[in-house]
């Protein structure tokens, strides 16, 4: 991930140099208000193509491929991996696998992110 938009967020967390963790902002998408502009959300109204170019640009932004789960609040964790579609039914995500971004939407709440100390595998809830 390198020159990434100064309003997106890259916290300095004490883990292994191949994991990195991000927090974008509204800024810098395609989407018309109420949305405006990078709304990632594909559940809440917001024009399917939008979201799917705001993924898009997120995407070629990080290097890598987020997948983006359909958050229920609950206690389901899912594997991802490289041919993971986005949609799992699940509230946390993990993966080992290189090239996949654990992606978690936030609003009220903020996400947990781990790792282990040798950087094999990242999660988020």
């Amino acid at each position: 991930m390198q020159n990434l938009p100064t309003h997106w967020i890259e916290p300095d967390w004490p883990t292994h140099t191949r994991v990195r963790a991000l927090m974008t902002s509204r800024q810098g998408g395609v989407s018309a208000a109420p949305w405006d502009s990078m709304n990632l959300g594909g559940h809440v109204g917001d024009r399917a193509a939008d979201v799917q170019t705001n993924r898009e640009r997120l995407a070629a932004q990080i290097g890598q491929r987020p997948v983006f789960l359909q958050q229920v609040h609950g206690v389901i964790s899912v594997q991802l991996e490289a041919a993971t579609p986005d949609g799992p039914v699940a509230d946390a995500c993990w993966s080992h696998d290189p090239g996949v971004a654990c992606t978690i939407m936030v609003a009220d709440c903020l996400p947990v992110l781990l790792a282990d100390a040798a950087g094999r595998w990242v999660a988020a809830a």
